[in-house]
């Protein structure tokens, strides 16, 4: 009898192995070898004789598109053709990610799914994949569970439910792929046998470098351009700093709490280089004097990122650019409510329930409304319709997310000059912050 291989649960079953290599591991449960679901191209390819019932008999499907792909965007494509169907491209926001995923599924025109961190991503897919190649797409995730060749998916549902899809699908897309690489989801990748895999992402490196294990799994990184690589195609853009002093009563607050925070770090000779040694310092604030300094430091950041002036700026900026759209970004929920209460303006946050995140963007591209005021919801991958001016009232030093930020209000082929406003606090902690999270981004800086 000649040698069979079959989908069991995540993983590839293998009958009547003579040679078995180093990934299969024997399990005399079931008298046959194991290996990861990952592994199937591998090992289809060291054994070209075997029975291979991995993947449900299914026709090929024929898409086409009428779309017009940039150069180097058929770059990117053929780059990812040339290492076999995988790997990673980096594109920054708005520099159009999702055109060159059509593109892999009219080459290879075959099961797709496409793995998205959002509800609202998910649904954004959908509807640009039904429309482009005029099909109906599945979706699993946001209360649905409908499973075609051509489905769409939530991170969260891929990971539940791993062991079963694992053999639909020839081929996977993983959007903000970044996220591919935690431990939870990293199951995905290992879990799925398809064979042709494509990561989509503005920033591919992460802080805690999980990202190298994506080497494994998705093929690396195969093609990058940045903004200066892109100035041809995407909006002109410029980056405008307003720094902003905070009052005496605010000021003697801050340097108060700001103080707490510093002479106890110093005490317990703790530095802070990153996001990890932060972590560190919270699992250490158990106690009295940790817990002071751990609220201090709270404090203090809300002081800074919700100065009174502030607001007083934002007023200022959106006179200046009355009736164009405008998102206001900050990176707490407290500060985006305030910003709508303050000048009766939506609030898209985590709270907003997803109908009606769905209606302020709706009345937002109508032009309806002009103005949005947003905590983080909006930062990767939600396609904000035509905005061209970004006011960041308050934000992390991530350079990923001041790059997300900035590609929210670039739109390619756009003659329309995109302004992204900074309101940062000085003489705090902000403005070190805010020089931070510019890195990798073009300097367009004007410094008011």
């Amino acid at each position: 009898m000649g040698m069979t291989m079959d989908f069991d649960r995540g993983t590839i079953l293998l009958r009547n192995v003579k040679d078995p290599l180093n990934c299969m591991i024997f399990d005399p449960r079931v008298n046959a070898y194991r290996a990861p679901a990952y592994m199937y191209a591998r090992i289809a390819s060291q054994y070209p004789d075997v029975e291979d019932r991995v993947f449900e008999k299914s026709q090929k499907i024929k898409f086409s598109h009428s779309e017009t792909l940039r150069a180097y965007q058929k770059k990117a494509i053929s780059k990812w053709k040339e290492n076999g169907f995988s790997g990673t491209i980096v594109l920054p926001t708005a520099a159009g990610k999702t055109h060159i995923g059509i593109e892999a599924i009219r080459l290879l025109s075959n099961s797709v799914l496409v793995v998205a961190p959002t509800i609202e991503l998910i649904q954004q897919w959908r509807t640009k994949l039904e429309k482009v190649f005029g099909i109906k797409v599945g979706q699993i995730g946001g209360g649905e569970k409908t499973f075609l060749p051509v489905t769409v998916s939530t991170y969260d549902s891929a990971f539940l439910m791993a062991e079963t899809l694992g053999n639909k699908f020839k081929l996977v897309i993983f959007d903000e792929v970044h996220h591919l690489a935690s431990d939870q989801y990293l199951n995905i990748a290992k879990m799925f046998a398809s064979p042709y895999r494509l990561g989509l992402t503005a920033t591919y490196e992460r802080t805690d470098l999980l990202h190298e294990k994506l080497e494994e799994y998705m093929g690396g990184k195969i093609f990058e351009m940045g903004y200066e690589e892109l100035e041809d195609y995407l909006a002109d853009f410029s980056i405008i700093r307003i720094p902003v002093e905070l009052n005496d009563e605010e000021e003697e607050e801050y340097r108060t709490n700001r103080e707490i925070f510093l002479r106890y770090i110093r005490r317990e000779r703790i530095r802070l280089k990153g996001p990890w040694d932060f972590e560190k310092f919270i699992m250490r604030s158990w106690n009295p004097e940790g817990r002071e300094a751990l609220l201090a430091w709270r404090r203090s950041r809300e002081i800074a990122f919700s100065a009174r002036v502030k607001i007083d700026t934002v007023r200022y900026v959106l006179s200046r650019h009355r009736g164009e759209k405008t998102i206001i970004f900050t990176e707490d929920t407290d500060t985006a409510y305030l910003i709508s209460r303050e000048f009766l303006v939506p609030a898209l946050t985590y709270l907003t329930p997803g109908p009606e995140r769905k209606e302020y963007l709706d009345m937002f591209r109508e032009g309806k409304v002009t103005v949005l005021a947003t905590s983080r919801v909006l930062d990767e991958g939600v396609d904000v319709p035509d905005a061209t001016i970004g006011i960041v009232l308050s934000g992390s030093g991530s350079a990923r997310q001041y790059r997300q930020r900035l590609g929210r209000i670039l739109r390619p082929g756009s003659e329309k000059k995109a302004v992204l406003y900074e309101i940062v606090t000085k003489s705090t902690s902000e403005y070190a912050t805010s020089s931070r999270r510019r890195k990798g981004v073009p300097n367009r800086s004007d410094d008011s």
